[in-house]
């Protein structure tokens, strides 16, 4: 609301606003034909006490430990389901939960990255990046939650890539990160058990790998 240095008045109704000169106070029209005036000392406070509630609020927020304000992810399938339907074990299941699935369409996964990780000693002692190949692993195997459900082909003791397309690196992902990868099916060659996908993995928002996955399912011949 602008304020003029002229002794101006404020008139409010339900349909304009508009400002006439040399009124000492404000206004209020209702939809009745009387109105209420109210002291320019009691506008004063009525300003006063909106701008404090909105300061409560905003210091409300910034009074929040930072370890309340963030949710965790949701679990849609733990470790112990994850591992009933994908066949790696240590040191090679890089999926650490699901938090996402539409049967036979999609599912959405994270790994957790941390320095524990068996491949930061080698890669590299002195900046521990996630190596490129591991994090298309890691999608694959989220690929692979789709791929082995009964929507899709039905459960198979394994699947194997069948191809790798436009494949690109945006970010470097390192100790500490959370991977949160999709896989989308586009096709499904049932007679063959061949699938194709599409593969999109973020850190914090922000694209770090991209590609597109053909994948065969073990038991096709």
């Amino acid at each position: 609301m602008a304020t003029t240095t002229s002794n101006s008045a404020l008139f409010l109704s339900s349909d304009s606003l508009s400002h006439h000169h040399h009124q000492p106070l404000l206004h209020l029209s209702s939809s009745r034909s009387h109105s209420v005036s109210l002291p320019a000392s009691k506008r004063s406070k009525s300003l006063a006490l909106r701008c404090s509630t909105n300061g409560d609020s905003t210091s409300s927020e910034k009074d929040t430990p930072i370890e309340l304000k963030y949710p965790a992810f949701p679990t849609v399938m733990d470790i112990n389901q994850i591992r009933e339907i994908l066949p790696h074990r240590f040191p090679f299941l890089l999926v650490d939960r699901v938090i996402e699935y539409t049967p036979g369409v999609s599912a959405v996964a994270i790994k957790n990255v941390t320095i524990n990780d068996n491949f930061f000693p080698g890669h590299f002692p002195e900046r521990p990046i996630m190596p490129g190949v591991l994090m298309i692993e890691a999608m694959a195997q989220v690929g692979g939650i789709v791929m082995l459900q009964p929507e899709v082909g039905g459960s198979q003791d394994n699947f194997f890539f069948a191809g790798i397309d436009k494949v690109r690196f945006r970010k470097p992902v390192i100790a500490g990160d959370t991977l949160v990868m999709r896989m989308t099916l586009l096709k499904f060659q049932k007679r063959f058990g061949l699938a194709k996908m599409e593969g999109k993995a973020y850190v914090g928002g922000a694209l770090v790998c991209e590609g597109e996955f053909m994948m065969v399912s073990a038991g096709s011949s």
